[in-house]
């Protein structure tokens, strides 16, 4: 199973890219064992479009190109749900288990598009507040690598 996360908008170098490749890495290191072929981060420039329709728009097409065969979507969503670390560890175990590959989404300054949201299978909010895409990135990552300490018993997690 291949993890893609699919960002609009780039990460400067600086503490925000160091932090969320330590998650990324600490993640390789640990999922290889789980039986997770990896966890690839792309970042697509933010469409430079007038209006907000055509900025989603051109921005889902971009996301669309990179999404890998058989996969199941994951939106980050300011409207979505708020799910645990144990029940996201759960759902990534399943569909590890399932052999598909998961793909999250995180959009621009103006969202996904609706059509990738209703295809997503899973719709996460990190709250009710809105979070800078870089942030939402660091949280995404570092919940991705808690998943996988859970799935191996590791004791970073403590409830």
């Amino acid at each position: 199973m291949r993890l893609v996360v699919i960002c609009i908008g780039r990460l400067k170098q600086g503490p925000e890219r160091e932090l969320a490749e330590r998650y990324r890495e600490r993640f390789d290191d640990i999922g290889r064992k789980l039986g997770f072929r990896g966890l690839e981060v792309h970042e697509i420039a933010e469409s430079r479009a007038r209006d907000a329709g055509a900025r989603i728009t051109e921005e889902a097409a971009s996301i669309s190109a990179l999404m890998p065969d058989k996969h199941v979507l994951v939106a980050l969503d300011e409207h979505g749900k708020s799910i645990d670390s144990a029940a996201f560890a759960r759902q990534l175990g399943r569909w590890r288990d399932e052999g598909a590959n998961a793909v999250f989404m995180i959009g621009g300054a103006d969202g996904l598009s609706p059509e990738l949201q209703r295809k997503a299978a899973l719709r996460i909010a990190y709250g009710s507040a809105t979070w800078p895409h870089q942030m939402v990135r660091i949280m995404l990552l570092e919940q991705v690598y808690r998943a996988a300490t859970i799935l191996a018993g590791h004791p970073y997690h403590r409830v």
